[in-house]
């Protein structure tokens, strides 16, 4: 009797072979499979040949779906990883870690009203006049230095009327006695602070209400001073 033989690799096409009962041998080709079949066991053969095919094409399918999901699961499971060992994001201040160093040597100065600061540097241009409007970068930081505010994470300039209560006590005050050019720590208690409390956001401590906040302060300029002593 006539045997069959099976080449590889698999494929998926499939050519009739058989050809009723004479004894003849014909050739199936199967994309890369060469099988050869007599007559006599052409019907049983083609059957168990085309099952064995589907059966194969339906692991092959489950194993590239299977495949592609690990892939993409691989992939997202490293761009997390590669996330979660990024060191976090590191702010913009206006004192430095050198900085830092360096205010430890100023002398603390305190005013009545129980305000705190130390001049990081002293500006030379003049102060604002009450009522005045003034431009400034601060950072303002519970007392454990976490930010909780920024203008340079604004991007802009705080532009505000100086003496007038569109800003909390402590700043007002601290602001008053600088000068152009000028940087400065404020320490500020809680009854200059805010009353109400500011509450937490993503990325933002929460401030309980009048609880002491530090602000960092750069005057950098008076609009319209400047203009009039030109």
């Amino acid at each position: 009797m006539a045997s069959a033989s099976l080449l590889l690799p698999f494929g998926s096409s499939f050519s009739k072979c058989l050809s009723g009962r004479h004894q003849t041998v014909r050739k199936i080709s199967i994309e890369g499979f060469m099988i050869q079949c007599s007559s006599s066991e052409s019907r049983l053969q083609a059957s168990k040949t085309i099952d064995h095919i589907k059966e194969w094409e339906f692991v092959k399918r489950r194993d590239i779906i299977g495949l592609g999901f690990g892939l993409s699961g691989l992939l997202l499971g490293s761009s997390s990883a590669k996330a979660a060992g990024l060191p976090p994001e590191q702010k913009s201040r206006l004192c430095d870690d050198d900085c830092e160093k360096e205010i430890e040597n100023v002398p603390m100065v305190s005013t009545e009203s129980g305000l705190q600061y130390k001049d990081i540097k002293v500006g030379r241009g003049p102060s604002p006049p009450v009522g005045f409007q003034v431009a400034a970068n601060y950072v303002a930081m519970v007392p454990s230095g976490q930010i909780f505010d920024s203008s340079l994470e604004k991007g802009q300039l705080y532009i505000f009327r100086v003496g007038s209560g569109q800003v909390i006590k402590g700043l007002d005050e601290g602001i008053l006695s600088m000068k152009v050019g000028g940087k400065r720590r404020l320490y500020i208690p809680g009854p200059l602070a805010f009353p109400k409390g500011l509450t937490s956001a993503p990325g933002r401590p929460r401030v309980a209400a009048y609880s002491p906040v530090i602000f960092d302060v750069s005057l950098e300029y008076i609009p319209g001073l400047e203009d009039e002593e030109e």
